[in-house]
């Protein structure tokens, strides 16, 4: 299990402004800025994404190299997958793959794939199982 991602944007206002739209569908809210003053020296500033007072989903300014990283965010429902497509498109990402069934990856697999304006590739991931009583 991951407790963090950072990834870098070229253009930070930009990308918070995606991520605000596009993630808002999976409950992922912009939950907390980090001053990097207040880290060790040469610490950048952070923006931080998350949900239930936890941020995980962390952006810096930076060059972005969009083939460094591929980003699955777990959906609650395949409603869930649509609505961060379609609010993700509407955010200004470039289609990677409409909301489907990924059976090749796993049986219970619903997904759709986009890329975020510096070309990051981001998932969102319904897996049937994972609300099922055990």
């Amino acid at each position: 299990m991951l407790d963090h991602v950072i990834i870098t944007a070229k253009d930070l206002d930009r990308s918070i402004a995606f991520y605000e739209t596009a993630l808002k569908p999976l409950g992922i809210v912009h939950a907390l800025d980090y001053d990097g003053k207040n880290g060790p020296e040469g610490h950048p500033d952070l923006k931080g994404f998350g949900r239930d007072g936890r941020a995980f989903f962390w952006l810096k300014q930076g060059d972005a190299d969009a083939r460094a990283a591929h980003t699955g965010f777990v959906a609650k429902s395949e409603a869930d997958v649509k609505a961060f497509y379609e609010a993700a498109m509407a955010a200004g990402a470039t289609d990677n793959g409409k909301p489907a069934a990924r059976l090749y990856y796993d049986p219970r697999n619903y997904a759709a794939n986009v890329f975020d304006p510096d070309g990051y590739s981001l998932e969102a991931v319904y897996k049937s199982w994972q609300h099922r009583p055990a």
